[in-house]
């Protein structure tokens, strides 16, 4: 029987090889894998499937909630507008972790909105596998918006803060 860490190191080294399929059995139990290419269909459920969601969308929508789906597009793009020129960079997450604003939960955040951050301010903490990291502002100006949540799960790439320089 395979642990489930194991499994995960066999899609790793799969995902990084050139093997499209790979199947692995033993004492009665069997694991295949298969990637998926976009060039290459190889189940026939797929297209079933495409093409049974491409008309139920269509035939289900009716024109009321295409009006309605048009309105808030309308009044979000002043919105977004008004945004990109309060900004001039954003502070970016470098990893997968629990965002911090704070060192404690009894100590004052790092970083307020109206806060000045210079290069080298440490703007927040990111928790990953139990190793808190200080992340750096990288960029000088204030904290316009904090685009996290204390404790709340941040991906690799997500921006955190937005800063306009001065």
């Amino acid at each position: 029987m395979l642990k489930v860490q194991e499994i995960r190191e066999i899609i790793k080294l799969i995902d990084q090889s050139s093997i499209d399929e790979f199947s692995y059995e033993a004492n009665g139990t069997k694991v295949s894998m298969k990637k998926q290419q976009e060039q290459v269909v190889t189940e026939p459920v797929q297209p079933q499937q495409t093409v049974q969601a491409q008309p139920k969308p269509q035939a289900q929508e009716p024109v009321e909630s295409r009006e309605a789906a048009q309105e808030p597009a309308a009044e979000e793009a002043p919105k977004a507008e008004a945004a990109s020129s309060d900004y001039d960079a954003e502070i970016k997450s470098p990893m997968v972790g629990t965002f911090y604003v704070s060192p404690s939960p009894e100590q004052d955040a790092y970083v307020k909105v109206g806060d000045d951050v210079k290069e080298d301010s440490v703007v927040c903490i990111v928790e990953a596998m139990k190793l808190f990291n200080e992340i750096e502002a990288e960029v000088s100006g204030e904290v316009v918006e904090i685009l996290a949540k204390d404790g709340e799960l941040v991906e690799y790439g997500q921006p955190l803060f937005r800063v306009k320089s001065k």
